[in-house]
């Protein structure tokens, strides 16, 4: 069992930074690859990032390569995306997601957390 907490979410100006934090609880966080989804009102839950679970390999949907980057610090047992050059277009509700396979499908993942809210003004 993962248990999944996500941070730093807020409001930003088009073009700021923002970076959300997921803490994991359990000392199995190091087997698992790790996901970043976001869902915008209306919409499907949409994928963004995922990580290995040596955090070797990192994958980006198209729309945010060269703007957000996903890390991971074991020691901390924590994964990062970091957020730059904002778009409204990014304003969603953002989740982490824990799973023993890395992947752009969300339905691969049995763990998630609670989400963190971001709003990116224009």
């Amino acid at each position: 069992q993962v248990q999944l907490v996500e941070s730093g979410g807020g409001l930003v100006q088009a073009g700021g930074s923002l970076r959300l934090s997921c803490a994991a609880s359990g000392r199995t966080f190091i087997k698992y690859a790790m996901g970043w989804f976001r869902q915008a009102p209306g919409k499907e839950r949409e994928f963004v990032a995922h990580i290995g679970s040596g955090g070797e390999s990192t994958y980006y949907t198209d729309s945010v390569k060269g703007r957000f980057t996903i890390s991971r610090d074991k020691d901390k047992n924590t994964v990062y995306l970091q957020m730059n050059s904002l778009k409204p277009e990014d304003t969603a509700v953002y989740y982490c997601a824990a799973g023993l396979v890395a992947s752009d499908n969300h339905k691969v993942y049995p763990y998630w957390g609670q989400g963190t809210q971001v709003t990116v003004a224009s």
